[in-house]
């Protein structure tokens, strides 16, 4: 079977021609970096919206691949907690405060690496459109979620290439609206859906930033009208 999509940029160019028609009122555009970046930033540039990133650090064991706590950037960090993994794992509040204190230095730091200093997009108020380039689980789109509910997004949109029907289910009650490109009951990976799935570096998450914050706030374009992909 053939790729669905050539590189994200094509998926994102996908996502948007549809996101157009919703009439979204007061968008920014959410990026779980880095593979959501180049899809974001497709969807940032049609819509000519604000781009900023949601980073989300998991907690866990490292023999065990349940996600038991994840820590989310915002100007009021927040951390996730899933309750039934932390007690089938004999992970203690204190242990997930430790740990959250640890991945949030390195958020912070990622942060200022990639976004130099810019400040954070408000977004109470406004729709939030979250953005990566597949999910498998959704245990990290969960987090990222939750964490937008409770930053004060008036609608979320959670906007994704491809993942599994059961994972779209599970995460539909966290969103207003989930758009969801192909939802293949037999998935293997994210990878194999794209032709192109190169690993996205921090230089590429920089440029497309930097060339985001160009376009912010200018007349939306079509979707089939760009020049092809970032």
């Amino acid at each position: 079977m053939p790729p669905t999509f050539h590189d994200r940029g094509d998926a994102g160019r996908q996502l948007a021609s549809r996101l157009m028609h919703l009439k979204l009122r007061d968008p920014v555009v959410l990026a779980l970096p880095r593979g959501g970046l180049p899809v974001a930033f497709e969807i940032a540039r049609a819509l000519a919206a604000p781009l900023d990133l949601v980073m989300v650090r998991k907690i866990g064991v490292p023999w065990r691949p349940e996600l038991a706590a994840a820590v989310v950037d915002g100007d009021d960090p927040q951390v996730v907690e899933n309750p039934d993994v932390m007690a089938m794992l004999g992970l203690s509040e204190d242990f997930i405060k430790e740990a959250a204190a640890r991945e949030l230095k390195e958020i912070v730091r990622r942060r200022a690496l990639y976004l130099s200093g810019r400040a954070r997009i408000p977004l109470k108020g406004r729709t939030a459109i979250l953005v990566d380039d597949g999910i498998a689980t959704g245990a990290t789109a969960r987090a990222a979620l939750k964490a937008v509910r409770k930053a004060g997004a008036e609608r979320i949109v959670l906007a994704v290439p491809v993942a599994p029907p059961d994972t779209i289910a599970v995460l539909q009650p966290e969103t207003d609206q989930t758009l969801c490109l192909s939802e293949p009951a037999r998935f293997g990976g994210i990878s194999q859906f794209y032709a192109d799935f190169h690993q996205v570096g921090d230089d590429e998450v920089i440029d497309l930033l930097n060339r985001a914050a160009a376009f912010a706030g200018a007349a939306p374009q079509p979707s089939g009208g760009f020049d092809g992909a970032a």
